[in-house]
C-alpha cells in the first residue's frame, strides 16, 4: 500500500501559477502510475492528469492541456503538477492518486490510493 500526501496549494490570483506536489510512502513509487485529480464544490471529482511509471508518457484533461504540466521525480518519491495561467474555474481541492500497472487511466474508479487534498483558490 501507498500512502500521499499533497503540498503546496493556496490562494493566487487569474494568471498566476502554482506547483503542487504529492510524496508519497510505502511501496516502490516506480510501481505506480500517478494522477491528479479535482473536486470543485457541488461537482465531482474529474480527472486532471496522469502520468506512467517511468515518466514518459503523460495524460492531460482537455480544459488544462497546454497550461498544467504533470511530472515526477522516483528517487525521491513525489509527483508534481505544475499549474500556470491559472483561471478562476480552477478552483478547487487537488488530489493526489496512485494505481499499480502501466495505464495512466482518467477515470476516478480506476484509483485505489488518495491523498487528503490541497485546496487551490484562483481569484479573479
Amino acid at each position: 500500500q501507498v500512502q500521499l500526501v499533497e503540498s503546496g496549494g493556496g490562494l493566487v490570483q487569474a494568471g498566476g501559477s502554482l506547483r503542487l506536489s504529492c510524496a508519497a510512502s510505502g511501496r516502490t513509487f516506480s510501481s505506480y502510475v500517478m494522477g491528479w485529480f479535482r473536486q470543485a464544490p457541488g461537482k465531482e471529482r474529474e480527472f486532471v492528469a496522469a502520468i506512467t511509471r517511468n515518466g514518459a508518457g503523460t495524460t492531460y484533461a482537455s480544459s488544462v492541456k497546454g497550461r498544467f504540466t504533470i511530472s515526477r521525480d522516483n528517487a525521491k518519491n513525489t509527483v508534481y503538477l505544475q499549474m500556470d495561467s491559472l483561471k478562476p474555474e480552477d478552483t478547487a481541492v487537488y488530489y493526489c492518486a496512485a494505481r499499480l500497472g502501466s495505464a495512466a487511466y482518467t477515470s476516478v474508479t480506476e484509483y485505489p490510493y488518495w491523498g487528503q487534498g490541497t485546496q487551490v483558490t484562483v481569484s479573479s
